[in-house]
């Protein structure tokens, strides 16, 4: 291979669902067939062509292709190494196969879906076995090589260790056993990019910052897996320069020196949530090319650009050039500030989304390259607004502090478990096997033309209360009709389940236009926690208690959790996050104690993101969950034992936080299980969980409506292991993204399901 010139400005990758959310919306006119393949295809053309030309007028001399995804990056590499799973070969068209692994079919059940990392970013799990034979499919990357052109286009792909760490065997066999195979095809990937021009290639090994692979029974140490692994490409013949990128932590300075003495020539890492000093104790870094993720790729606060250079200066000598780049793919933060009119100027100035995050990027290229100087009017702009945070009343409110410092022991217990269950029982009379749903009902349009008409002014706050309480008449009504046994009022009114909130708390700010891809075409706004959380009056009791006067059935409270609005949040970073959460937590109890005042029985307290925010460290993580599960307890233990506090998780792996779990203490849990075959139940077992739960008998991300019987038989498997008196059936998620159609026949077959297995249950 020829020396590739070494480049000194980037980013690990970038949004790709468009400004305005483009792709969503063609992707699912795609779905509906409104539209053929080559309309979608052209609107992600568009977007990736804009996305190249705003890297490059940035001044970017190495620009990432190969980011882009019609759905997710993991299910795209697992396409690209021939390991999709086998179920899927008998769609033959290979986008309706592509979008069938995705999101299922009629008869096709879906990949599994799990968080990535510790972020709210979702990705397929592929599935793995004896018979998985890899082969390369390089049709993606080859085409969006070209499609960039220049040799300053530098493809990315996800490594050989973290698809491995990250996927799931469906049989005895190790996700390891067939590593040599899987790296044969990568080698033969980096011969095909080297044939059609690539200079460099990007390749991501997240897997390294965390013990995923240390933990693996049946493999050697990642420093000795990533050193034989790049060894091997390294001493490919015709290749590309290879970037090994790691991300979202430390890797260490084991996996480091692995590497480092290794063939491949750039090593990338985050030096937000890693540290320069682990740079220090390899001294083989001195022949690579350093990339130094120093502005934030996950978080939309400003860089410190002093804080940042001098970061950047301490490691100019520890290797042999240093390029700064973001510390992860802005794929995690919106496009761009421009769209916020409503922001105040001086939360705009504490803010960079994407596009400001690459003038950073080039801003302190420029810095470390010619000199302060050079760029001397961008360093002192960012300093002059980064000092208004220090005293802007918002951002600390002395009433808020001293209630939690004020806070005991006491104040995160209740009484007895099954005592409290004995009380909600009789106030509740429910049946064997009870039947609910998990809070949201299909956002129909209606709902989302009251809510325009009120952003545009075309009716007022009444008005729009009117059609919400419509609504809400109407979902009552249909799980009546449907015979469910604790009901919801659907969250008409709810923009987004953390959104919500945020909007009514004071110390959050909610965007008009900061969308992230949460999943596939499932974009969310995250709110900006930037100051004291403080609950000026109640944000839910009005719509509940609707709710609950047009029925004798008990209505859910519905609240969502402090961890999920904070892990769902960009989250302040001034501040410790339990100190954030607990803060949080004191507005949720305050409002769990006014829907108890106003006759509600039953809350349900969401907390899905507990799993997300765990640490990619073990050593890490037992603090962490401490402090998360006294933040659920203190938003909920406010209450009397005779009020049912119910909990929801999904989308997720369990096993780790188990026992998390467990000590929430919520009288319900309801979970995600329809994917894994029910597989959590046996974790929950065997930390003596005790309480009522809820596993998810089918999957709402899929538009598959599950037969009675498909459900009957996960009734019946979740009764071997869990007792019928604990036993409550419900959906895996929230209903808000599907139809209305799908929703009415498969809560309808939930209901059968449940009634077809009740009588055996009471035997």
């Amino acid at each position: 291979m020829s020396q590739a010139p070494d480049f000194t400005a980037t980013v690990d990758g970038t949004p790709r669902i468009g400004p305005n959310r483009e792709l969503k919306r063609a992707i699912e006119s795609y779905w509906k067939g409104q539209t053929d393949r080559a309309s979608l295809e052209k609107v992600a053309a568009g977007l990736r062509a804009d996305t190249t030309k705003q890297l490059r007028d940035a001044g970017f001399d190495s620009i990432p292709v190969n980011t882009f995804s019609y759905y997710d990056q993991m299910l795209d590499t697992a396409i690209m190494v021939g390991a999709l799973a086998p179920r899927f070969a008998s769609v033959s068209d290979d986008l309706d196969r592509y979008f069938a692994a995705a999101r299922g079919t009629a008869d096709l059940t879906p990949l599994e879906m799990t968080k990535w990392f510790d972020t709210n970013y979702h990705y397929l799990v592929p599935e793995l076995s004896a018979d998985t034979a890899y082969s390369l499919d390089a049709t993606k990357v080859l085409a969006e090589l070209a499609e960039a052109g220049g040799a300053d286009a530098r493809p990315v792909v996800i490594g050989p260790i973290t698809f491995l760490a990250l996927a799931k065997s469906t049989d005895d066999t190790s996700r390891f056993e067939k590593i040599d195979e899987l790296v044969e095809v990568y080698d033969q990937l980096l011969g095909k990019l080297a044939e059609a021009g690539a200079t460099w290639v990007q390749i991501d090994e997240p897997a390294l910052v965390t013990d995923i692979v240390d933990n693996a029974d049946e493999v050697a140490t990642a420093a000795e897996v990533a050193g034989s692994v790049y060894a091997r490409l390294s001493g490919v013949a015709n290749r590309p320069a290879i970037f090994v990128n790691t991300y979202f932590g430390d890797p260490g300075a084991t996996v480091l020196e692995a590497l480092a003495g290794t063939g491949v020539e750039a090593i990338g890492v985050d030096l937000v949530y890693g540290s320069a000093d682990t740079l220090k104790k390899v001294p083989s870094l001195s022949s690579k090319l350093l990339v130094a993720g120093v502005v934030n790729g996950r978080n939309i606060w400003r860089t410190d650009l002093d804080k940042a250079l001098a970061t950047l200066e301490s490691v100019k000598g520890l290797a042999r050039a240093v390029a700064v780049s973001t510390s992860c793919s802005t794929l995690h933060v919106p496009y761009s500030l421009e769209p916020e009119t409503e922001l105040d100027d001086n939360l705009r100035g504490w803010l960079a989304f994407a596009a400001e995050k690459f003038g950073e990027v080039a801003t302190l290229a420029t810095a470390l390259n010619k000199g302060r100087d050079a760029v001397k009017k961008e360093f002192d702009a960012s300093a002059a607004a980064l000092a208004t945070r220090a005293t802007d009343p918002r951002v600390k409110v002395a009433a808020v502090r001293e209630r939690l410092a004020a806070v005991s022991e006491d104040q995160l217990a209740r009484g007895e478990s099954q005592a409290r269950l004995a009380a909600q029982q009789e106030r509740l009379g429910l049946p064997l096997l009870p039947t609910t749903t998990i809070g949201s009902y299909p956002q129909t349009s209606a709902i989302r033309n009251a809510r325009a008409a009120l952003r545009k002014g075309e009716i007022d706050e009444a008005e729009y209360n009117n059609r919400m309480r419509s609504e809400i008449d109407d979902v009552i009504e249909l799980q009546e009709q449907l015979g469910l046994d604790v009901l919801v009022h659907g969250e008409p009114e709810r923009n987004d389940m953390v959104q919500y909130f945020a909007e009514q708390l004071d110390g959050f700010f909610a965007t008009q236009n900061g969308w992230v891809q949460s999943y596939g075409t499932r974009c969310v706004r995250p709110p900006i926690l930037f100051g004291d959380v403080v609950r000026q009056q109640p944000m839910t009791v009005d719509w509940i208690t609707y709710a609950q006067s047009k029925t004798k059935k008990p209505v859910k409270g519905m609240l969502t959790g402090p961890v999920t609005i904070l892990a769902w949040s960009f989250v302040r970073d001034d501040q410790p996050e339990k100190d954030s959460a607990n803060q949080i937590a004191l507005a949720i109890r305050d409002e769990c104690v006014d829907l108890e005042k106003a006759g509600i029985g039953v809350i349900q307290v969401d907390e899905p993101a507990l799993r997300e925010l765990l640490p990619l460290r073990d050593a890490d993580k037992p603090e962490y969950l401490k402090w998360a599960v006294d933040s659920f307890r203190l938003s909920t233990a406010g209450v009397e034992d005779t009020t049912q506090i119910h909990t929801h998780l999904c989308y997720s792996e369990f096993g780790e936080v188990i026992g998390a779990i467990a000590d929430l203490d919520a009288d319900v849990t309801s979970i995600e299980a329809a994917r894994s075959a029910m597989e959590v139940l046996d974790d929950l077992n065997a930390v003596g969980f005790k309480n009522g739960v809820g596993p998810g008998v089918y999957d709402i991300h899929s538009p598959r409506v599950p037969s009675t019987e498909e459900m009957t038989k996960s009734l019946q498997a979740a009764l071997k292991a869990v007792p019928a008196n604990r036993l409550w059936v419900n959906p895996d998620c929230g209903l808000k993204t599907r139809g209305n159609e799908e929703v009415t026949a498969s809560l309808r077959n939930l209901v059968d399901a449940a009634k077809a297995v009740r009588p055996a249950a009471k035997a």
